[in-house]
């Protein structure tokens, strides 16, 4: 069973930085692709960023592009989401959640893989950015 902590969140001003963290405790962590996800109050949980298992193939939600990084260290088994420019509606709990890939997927693939593909989820850290 893969365990996923994510760290990093906090309060924020719009315009500001934070860099969170997914820490998965498993073997073959390089077999895994790596999604961030957030989830703001009365809304659904919705993809941020995905990173393949490796290869470096990104996806990024529209509503992220250019503003958020994603970025895996295999020896580390860590999963990083850079967060610039930072908006008010980008408020939420942020959660990171892993995918057995057979084969490293494409981008486009990426970004269409179902919440329900990802077997391992952690248990979320909350960013909040102030107006």
């Amino acid at each position: 069973q893969v365990q996923l902590v994510e760290s990093g969140g906090g309060l924020v001003q719009a315009g500001g930085s934070l860099r969170l963290s997914c820490a998965a405790s498993l073997e073959a962590f390089d077999y895994y692709a790596i999604g961030w996800f957030r989830q703001a109050p009365g809304k659904e949980r919705e993809a941020v960023s995905c990173i393949s298992s490796v290869g470096g193939r990104t996806y990024y939600a529209d509503s992220v592009k250019g503003r958020f990084t994603i970025s895996r260290d295999n020896a580390k088994n860590t999963v990083y989401l850079q967060m610039n420019s930072l908006k008010p509606e980008d408020t939420a709990v942020y959660y990171c959640a892993a995918k057995w890939e057979v084969v490293p997927l494409t981008a486009q693939a990426l970004g269409l893989l179902p919440l329900s593909d990802f077997a391992s989820w952690g248990q979320g850290t909350q960013v909040t950015v102030s107006s």
